[in-house]
This record gives C-alpha cells, structure tokens and sequence, in this order.
C-alpha cells in the first residue's frame, strides 16, 4: 500500500497528522491573529524592551527543553515535522509579501480602510505576525532540541543550519524593541551629541560627532531652453536636454545645434560675463557655447551657468521668449569627514559615505543627507545613528547558516559518491 493511499485512508485529525492538519492549525493560528488585530489593536513590539526580551527568549528556549519530556509523543513528532514547517514557511513569506506590497508607514490611512483593520501597514507589529513567529521559534527550536538528544557528529550540518536560522530569528524578533535609530544633523567645526527622540523631545546619545568637512562630488549637469516667461523647458511635448560631456561637444536643443567651447566644472566668475577655473567650495560648472540657428543662419556666443549661493546664474538669451540654461548638477558622492567620540574615551575618525558607514561601540552611523538647496555649499551633514545590541548574534546565526549549508552539501555529495561505489561494488 503506498503512501498516499495510507493518507487518504486515514481520517481527519487522526494521528500522526500530516499536510491537511497542519495547514488547518496554521490557518487557524493566522485567523486568531487577526481577530486580536481588530480587537486589541496591534502588538506593542517595545514592551519586549530589555530585560523583558531576555525573560521572553529564556522561557521560548525552556520550553524547548521541557518539550524532551514529550519527545516520543505523536505530537511532538508533528510539531517538529516537514508538513507543520512548511506550512509555517509559507504563512511567513505570505505575511511578508503582504508587507512588501503595503506601505509600512506604521500608522494607519484616515479612512481607517479593511487593510489597515488588518494590520497590513504595520504587519510586523500585527497579531498575526507574531503568533505565526513565535510559533515558530518554538517549532524549529523544539526539533534541534529533539535532534541534538540524539547527538550525532555527523549531522553537524544539520545543527549549524538550524541553530543559526533560530538563532536568527530569535535576536532579530526579540532585539527589535532594544534597536535605536536616530537622525543627527551636525554642522562643520562643531560637535554633535543631541537628537530628537520620536517624540520631538530633545535626547542625549552616549556618543558624540565632529564633522571636520563636508565635501560633494558632481556630474557635470545638463543644458536645455526654457521659455522666460514660464520657465517650461522647450519643445514642450518633449523637451530637449544636452548632457555635458566634452567628448561629445556637440548636440541639439530645440532645432538649434549646440557647441562647446569651453566647459569648467568648477568655476567662479572671472567679470559680469566671463569665467575662470577655481576649485573651491563656492565654484559653480560654468559653459562656453555656440547656439546656431540652421534656418536662419543665427549665431549666439556665450556663457552659461548654473549658479548657486555664492555664485549668481548666468543664461544665454537666443530671443525676447527663449533662453538657454544649465540646470542644478546632480550629486554623484558626497561624504563627511568626522571624528566620533565615546564617554570611554574611545575615539575614531573616519570619511562617511553612502554604503560606507562606521561602526563604534555597537553604534553604525550612516551618511543620511545634507542641505539639498545648498548642494555643496552645505553648512551641515546628516548622519542615521542606529544602535543594534542584538546585531551579533544575528551575524553569527548568518555565518552559522552558511557554514551549515556547505557541510550539508559536501556531506551530500559524499554520501552520494560512497552509494555508488558501494553499488559499482555489487556489479562487479
């Protein structure tokens, strides 16, 4: 009698239980989560704040080890089972896929819409959530506690994997209430120590900034003809842009042909209509160019100029309607020189950049931003300070998941060569 055959012989809620029950008990779990959602409103993840998290994690990994008591219970066996964790799988990445299609804005719209009722745009925070987590933490932590009371050495792969995903998962739930994040603007020459709070209240952080300089690199920017009375670059079905670029210094802007003389990237005026290279943090890119008319024969010579807060703009007028102008370069790099200080003593000093952040006693700053109107000339620099105490361990779970992945496939690729060996064997 095959397998599927015994399945379908055996009724419903009937021991050992398989796919059918588990996807009930799994539903179920979910609809107990949203009936609490729209009763009670969503789970508040900062009452786990430390301590409260550690009491929590050592009560889920106690009731682990009580589940050894039960070990040989039809029900541990399916609680620990492929179908019951599968079915939790898929729950999570449901859940999660609903929270990748929603805006996580951790409040609800105003209409107070059935999604919102939901939880969906705080699904993390969401009863459902947290029900289908901490099922199963106590799923995956209660199978390596069945696993290891039977400890193989060979299975190293096995426990690695496991304990680094409940690893994983259990300081990246739990550690979410002990995770702090702010946004700190510091201003060039002065140190920095203070934040707002969620609140609005001013905050004291045990770690302070010195922003020593902050610099900006720029693509050179683009030329187009506007309309001097409205502003609206031209043709207006679709406007015509010149990028920059002195390897290519010819183009077209609305049926004139456009030359480039001369184009200085960082540039200061030189009198009321020339330029002269000076790179300083005032400088501006400023162009020389030709505008030719091919109708009329028309020839316009001159500077253009972007401008900014030091430097005045300068436009290149073809007509009484239409000019041409050189919009805002766009940032390529900006970054921030600081120097961090610690009430230990600690001092570290470092150039911050976007995808380069620094880390100091258990601290990770981000460059953030800095004053977008003033571009380069800008007096401060944001920075994103985001303290994680629990990062460690969720590091270590990834290095664990890792190092288990590639123990289970060599092992399986051994295994595999000794079965055939072992059957080459019996041929011969």
């Amino acid at each position: 009698m095959t397998i599927m055959q015994q399945e379908n012989k055996r009724k419903f809620w009937q021991m050992p239980w398989g796919y059918p029950e588990s996807i009930t008990i799994t539903a179920g779990i979910a609809f107990v989560g949203f009936v609490l959602q729209i009763t009670i409103k969503e789970f508040n993840f900062y009452l786990l704040t430390s301590p409260v998290n550690l009491i929590v994690g050592a009560l889920i990994v106690s009731l682990c080890l009580l589940t050894l008591t039960i070990r040989k219970s039809k029900f541990l066996k399916w609680f620990t089972s492929i179908p019951f964790s599968v079915c939790l799988i898929m729950a999570l990445l449901i859940l999660t896929l609903i929270m990748g299609l929603t805006p996580q804005t951790g409040t609800a719209p105003a209409d107070r819409n059935f999604f919102a009722l939901l939880g969906f745009y705080n699904m993390t925070g969401s009863w459902p959530f947290i029900l289908i987590y901490f099922t199963t933490l106590l799923s995956l932590g209660s199978l390596i506690v069945r696993r290891l009371a039977k400890f193989n050495i060979k299975d190293y792969g096995f426990y690695l994997n496991h304990i680094g995903l409940w690893l994983v998962l259990l300081a990246g739930g739990l550690g979410h209430a002990d995770m702090e994040r702010y946004i700190m603007h510091v201003r060039e020459g002065e140190v920095e120590w203070r934040v707002y709070d969620d609140e609005g209240t001013v905050k004291e952080l045990p770690i302070a900034i010195q922003l020593n300089d902050f610099d900006m690199e720029e693509y050179p920017p683009k030329l187009t003809i506007i309309d001097r009375t409205t502003g609206e670059p031209q043709p207006l079905s679709a406007p015509d842009y010149y990028q920059i670029d002195t390897k290519a210094p010819t183009g077209k802007l609305d049926g004139w042909v456009l030359e480039m003389n001369e184009y200085i990237h960082q540039a200061v005026r030189n009198s009321d209509s020339t330029y002269r290279e000076m790179p300083m943090p005032g400088s501006t890119p400023a162009a020389h160019i030709t505008m030719t008319n091919p109708s009329t024969g028309e020839t316009l010579t001159g500077w253009v100029c972007g401008g900014n807060r030091a430097q005045l703009y300068k436009s290149l007028e073809l007509s009484e309607k239409y000019t041409v102008v050189m919009t805002v370069a766009e940032p390529k790099r900006f970054m921030s020189d600081i120097e961090v200080y610690t009430p230990d003593g600690t001092t570290k000093s470092a150039i911050l950049e976007v995808n380069h952040p620094l880390r100091i006693k258990g601290w990770t700053i981000y460059q953030y931003g800095y004053d977008n109107a003033a571009g380069r000339l800008s007096s401060y620099s944001s920075m994103e300070l985001v303290y994680d105490p629990w990062i460690v361990p969720v590091y270590i779970g990834f290095v664990m998941i890792a190092i288990g992945a590639i123990a289970m496939i060599v092992r399986g690729r051994s295994s595999n060569r000794k079965t055939l060996l072992t059957d080459n064997q019996k041929e011969e």
